[in-house]
């Protein structure tokens, strides 16, 4: 047994258009699952998470953090990575989709300078780190930002 095969036990899970209060015959008649009496067994009862006019939990809580709504998501590739391109050849955001090096090329790619390069290539991508650049320049290759 594993997650994938998990299933509910049998006859514990009712369709959503089950019709409650339709006599005792049904199962579900008189008090239609409600129990008796109270706020909750009446038409209007309250939203989820209303605790009667008390503050509730989730604006007594103190709210963390913060979205920076100008953050730009670079996708991260190192020098090493560009070895399967030929040699003399220009890597270019979308060659390197092509190739599947990346996916998602989300706000841009920032090529880093982790490995060792052996070839020649014209590199245009939107932003590279000083140690990728200089492993480019000592290859032979030129780097168009």
């Amino acid at each position: 047994m594993d997650l994938s095969n998990l299933r509910p036990a049998e006859g514990s899970k009712q369709s959503g258009n089950f019709r409650r209060g339709r006599g005792h015959g049904s199962g579900n008649g008189k008090t239609a699952g409600k129990g008796h009496k109270g706020q909750k067994a009446r038409s209007g009862a309250p939203r989820i998470g209303f605790e009667g006019g008390q503050m509730p939990l989730y604006r007594r809580i103190p709210k963390r953090g913060f979205k920076n709504r100008n953050t730009v998501n670079l996708v991260g590739i190192n020098v090493d990575r560009l070895e399967v391109f030929e040699n003399g050849a220009t890597v270019t955001v979308e060659s390197l989709v092509e190739k599947g090096i990346i996916k998602n090329p989300r706000d841009g790619v920032k090529l880093l300078g982790n490995g060792t390069l052996s070839k020649k290539l014209t590199v245009k991508v939107d932003a590279v780190s000083a140690g990728a650049k200089e492993k480019i320049e000592a290859a032979g290759g030129t780097i168009e930002e």
